[in-house]
């Protein structure tokens, strides 16, 4: 059984894209996503926009996975054109590269700390933290952490989060965050002064909301489910975190596809340096990577990945408020 940095070091052959194949899955799926858009436009019933919103929406998830893992340095480097989609992409998504790469970068570096991981991800406190907290600091960590700011992930996490608060931290080097702003909120008075109200609302305010509601939601919970380990800092190990305080989410076909199997989160913990659409094939080779913890997108499982909301260092697990002693 491999454990450790040997079980990465054994990854490593699977940590190479097919620039071809790359390609493939960018070019596709940039094509659904204008074709899914226009139908928003074109349609004629409203069922049929909503149809095409919502594909939309899953669309945007995939697509934001491929820039993912074109951040990472794992598909399409060194190329010209591919940066330019991808810092185009970047800046629709509300998600600009200088943001996005340094907070998500310090995410995969701080993974499961318990004093430093809320740096691109969401916060956690101890129990006994929590209880030396005031009444408003406990109903603000746990508005952050609320299923309803969560599903709004839209305004919570990219307008504010990624947009808003990387900009005032830092206006030099997060310009881009407030040309992302700009740019988004005219494209969206443009559309509905020229198209009107449905244009704005199923092929701009549904898709997104759609979009960036799962996919905060699947960054939670990848992070947040029953049997995940957060440690204390000097205990921290990378290869430990990966597999132990990331999950494997378990989907059909259709919906492993349209979030670019990023499922298989414990995998690309371990090795971000593999492409997405070389995950499953990982998975198979590796008995090591099998038996791994799970979450589902199921409902009783949505419900206990939300119960959960602080680290009690006594029983080591998470626990939810009604817990707490």
């Amino acid at each position: 059984m491999l454990i450790g940095k040997n079980l990465i070091l054994a990854t490593k052959p699977f940590a190479k894209e097919v620039r071809s194949i790359s390609w493939f899955h960018t070019i596709s799926t940039l094509v659904l996503l204008i074709l899914a858009l226009t139908g928003t436009l074109l349609a004629p019933l409203i069922a049929l926009k909503l149809l095409c919103s919502l594909i939309s929406g899953l669309l945007l998830i995939r697509m934001f996975i491929i820039y993912h893992d074109h951040q990472h340095h794992t598909i399409l480097t060194h190329s010209p054109v591919a940066e330019f989609i991808m810092t185009v992409f970047g800046m629709y998504m509300l998600s600009p590269t200088s943001i996005w790469k340094r907070s998500h970068d310090h995410h995969h570096n701080h993974n499961s700390k318990l004093f430093s991981a809320s740096i691109g991800s969401y916060p956690i406190v101890t129990t006994k933290k929590y209880l030396d907290m005031s009444s408003f600091q406990k109903k603000f960590y746990l508005a952050v952490r609320h299923p309803v700011t969560i599903a709004l992930g839209y305004f919570s996490m990219f307008i504010v989060g990624m947009c808003l608060r990387s900009f005032f931290s830092n206006p030099r080097k997060h310009y881009d965050s407030l040309i992302a702003l700009i740019l988004h909120f005219t494209f969206a008075v443009l559309l509905f002064i020229f198209l009107g109200w449905q244009a704005w609302f199923f092929m701009f305010f549904l898709p997104f909301l759609i979009a960036f509601g799962m996919g905060a939601y699947l960054f939670y919970a990848q992070h947040n489910f029953p049997g995940v380990e957060f440690y204390e800092n000097k205990n921290w190990v990378y290869e430990k975190a990966a597999l132990e305080s990331s999950s494997y989410m378990k989907m059909n076909p259709v919906m492993a596809w349209f979030t670019g199997n990023i499922g298989y989160h414990h995998i690309h913990h371990l090795n971000s340096k593999i492409p997405f659409y070389r995950l499953p094939e990982v998975m198979k080779h590796f008995a090591e990577l099998q038996n791994c913890k799970t979450t589902t997108l199921s409902l009783k499982s949505i419900s206990a990945c939300f119960k959960l909301k602080v680290w009690d260092q006594e029983s080591n697990q998470m626990i939810g408020v009604k817990d707490i002693s």
